[in-house]
């Protein structure tokens, strides 16, 4: 089975959590450790035909990075990095976190962001979600009716993490192993 890379950006640590969750549920054999971008480069990400990346959503829709009052640089800087990059025949799975009752006309903006910047490298865009069971009222990260990617909420619905997770992860499966 294919290696997958696990890239994240975080500075709270919770979508590190996630990231180390699903390294853990999909076991070594299959997941490589996963990475924070801010340590990463975009050869680092070149290495695997499957990558599943995480961000969580600051403020009113942003992603993670020095403007945000991060400790260090993260998804922000990270991004620019990848224009002009060739990500064809690679897919690439999303999972954000976000807080659907404190901000939700932004929720998991930040999850578009990525979505957006690997299509335009030309990424096979796997995983999309649906939004059942989310209360929120707008969000950049639903295209076509759906989540772009998994979409957790660990202020509200940490409860359901675990399931949502393992649901995705089957997917996710089924559609790498094509």
């Amino acid at each position: 089975m294919t290696k997958v890379g696990i890239f994240f950006g975080t500075d709270t640590g919770n979508t590190r959590r996630i990231a180390k969750d699903i390294s853990t549920a999909l076991g070594s054999t299959i997941a490589a450790k996963p990475v924070n971008v801010r340590n990463a480069t975009v050869s680092d990400m070149l290495m695997y035909d499957v990558l599943i990346l995480g961000t969580p959503t600051y403020g009113e829709g942003v992603l993670p990075g020095l403007s945000t009052g991060n400790a260090t640089e993260s998804w922000e800087e990270f991004l620019p990095t990848l224009a002009g990059q060739d990500f064809s025949g690679k897919k690439v799975a999303i999972y954000g976190l976000g807080n659907q009752k404190s901000y939700p006309n932004e929720f998991v903006d930040a999850m578009f962001y990525l979505y957006e910047q690997f299509e335009q490298c030309n990424a096979t865009l796997i995983g999309a979600w649906a939004t059942d069971g989310y209360e929120f009222k707008a969000s950049k990260a639903v295209v076509n009716e759906q989540f772009i990617g998994l979409v957790l909420d660990q202020e509200n619905q940490k409860d359901l993490t675990p399931d949502r997770l393992n649901a995705w992860l089957t997917m996710l499966a089924k559609v790498w192993d094509d």
